[in-house]
């Protein structure tokens, strides 16, 4: 998520990008090296050599603050977090309540350390950015691919029996993500940064109709690939935790909340509730952030107060597939 671009190195203040239909365009991400436990790739999985640059408001970047934190690996790879708004200079490290400076390279801007790793960078400055101390540049700013990475090649500095991509699970793991990917985890987006009615409609229609398909699969199974929780259901509960709060205002996706399937509700509830997670989720960010940050699609730029959402209230998903 970020909403300025460099080009040729420099930074221009540039807003999303749709097509001539009015549809919203996500760019591909550019940074795709890949940190390996036995060292095979360039970067190795060491103790202490590894950054990742987020921010609370982006869901992207919380899939990977929230292995970082379940895997036990706060000691290991070490973190920094951006304010809540993105304004003319995109993402930026302030002392606001919340952010975390950036201790290793001392930028003000995150289009600063994009350019410490390419002076003539060109393309989309996001979050999330792992970053390598070594040897100064950036590893990966592709959120599903450092999730898999922290959850698979530190496993030598982890919780051993923290295990979200487990062999046996791992092509539907993948199906998975795939198949969330483009209707919800995009799909909010595609819908609320749409600049024509048609392509609106199309996105909200897709995201709804995947909505009640996971409804229905989670009325027998406790989580997306079945009884085992995986990486499949952190890149669904970064999207649904923002649903009600955001999505279903700010982009339009207001056909129904997530609170108003009973399935998904309480899944989300189960996701919230599992140890370690909710110190990865900042609504006063998130809220700010998506409220502030869009002025095409919130010109006033304020922030609602509501909804009240009671994540803390108990779930029935441990009785789900029992028998």
């Amino acid at each position: 998520m970020g909403l300025g671009i460099l080009k040729d190195g420099k930074w221009i203040p540039e807003r999303e990008q749709e097509d001539t239909e009015g549809k919203f365009i996500r760019p591909s991400t550019t940074f795709r090296d890949k940190i390996t436990a036995d060292g095979s790739s360039k970067f190795k999985a060491e103790p202490g050599r590894y950054h990742l640059y987020i921010s609370w408001a982006c869901p992207w970047a919380c899939r990977t603050a929230i292995l970082r934190e379940l895997k036990g690996l706060q000691d290991v790879v070490s973190m920094s977090v951006v304010g809540a708004e993105i304004k003319d200079n995109s993402w930026e490290f302030t002392d606001e309540p919340g952010s975390i400076p950036d201790t290793v390279n001392n930028a003000q801007y995150l289009w600063q350390i994009y350019l410490k790793a390419d002076p003539n960078y060109s393309g989309r400055v996001t979050v999330p950015v792992l970053w390598d101390k070594q040897t100064s540049t950036i590893v990966n700013n592709e959120s599903r691919e450092i999730i898999k990475m922290l959850d698979t090649e530190f496993n030598e500095f982890a919780h051993q029996d923290v295990d979200f991509y487990p062999k046996h699970l791992q092509d539907k793991i993948d199906e998975t993500i795939d198949k969330i990917y483009q209707p919800i985890n995009n799909g909010v987006y595609r819908a609320g940064f749409a600049t024509s009615q048609t392509a609106y409609d199309e996105a909200v229609n897709e995201l709804f109709t995947a909505l009640e398909h996971w409804e229905k699969l989670l009325k027998t199974q406790r989580y997306l690939c079945g009884a085992q929780i995986t990486e499949a259901d952190w890149c669904m509960f970064t999207t649904l935790f923002r649903f009600d709060a955001v999505y279903y205002v700010h982009f339009k996706c207001n056909i129904n909340r997530i609170i108003d399937y009973p399935n998904l509700w309480n899944y989300l509830k189960d996701l919230y509730q599992y140890p370690g997670v909710k110190v990865t989720c900042n609504l006063d960010h998130i809220k700010r952030h998506y409220y502030k940050s869009h002025p095409k699609v919130n010109p006033t730029r304020i922030v609602p107060k509501g909804p009240n959402i009671d994540f803390e209230a108990p779930h029935n998903r441990d009785t789900v597939g029992a028998g």
